[in-house]
């Protein structure tokens, strides 16, 4: 399974920024989605979470400026990024708990990761 992250970048204060993600390879189907970013000197944080029916949970620091979206049939998830921050600077990862069928067919959830995407908020 790989996850292909894109849509990091540079911009100022106050703007905006989309990040895109999509999952391919052999699986049947994916449980929760979620971005987590990883900022200089701190350790990963989750950004924000979306099951596969579309219920949502956000970091308190991204509440009511950041959109988590995902389409099941594309296998894809979205973070919107407004109004940010130069505290929001860091590298973000998409995160899918894909679900795989082992030896006997018994499903088996895996986590993966996408390769990681900067985004630079300058002030």
């Amino acid at each position: 399974v790989q996850l292909q992250a894109s849509g990091g970048g540079l911009v100022q204060a106050g703007g905006s920024l989309r990040l895109s993600c999509a999952a391919s390879g052999s699986f049947f189907g994916i449980n929760d989605m979620a971005w987590y970013r990883r900022a200089p000197g701190k350790q990963r944080e989750l950004v924000a979470s979306i099951t596969k029916d579309g219920d949502t949970n956000y970091a308190e620091s991204v509440k009511g400026r950041f959109t988590i979206s995902r389409d099941n049939a594309k296998n894809t998830v979205n973070l919107l990024m407004n109004s940010l921050k130069p505290e929001d600077t860091a590298v973000y990862y998409c995160n899918a708990e894909v679900l795989k069928r082992d030896a006997y067919g018994i499903p088996v959830e895996y986590d993966s990761w996408g390769q990681g995407t900067l985004v630079t908020v300058s002030s």
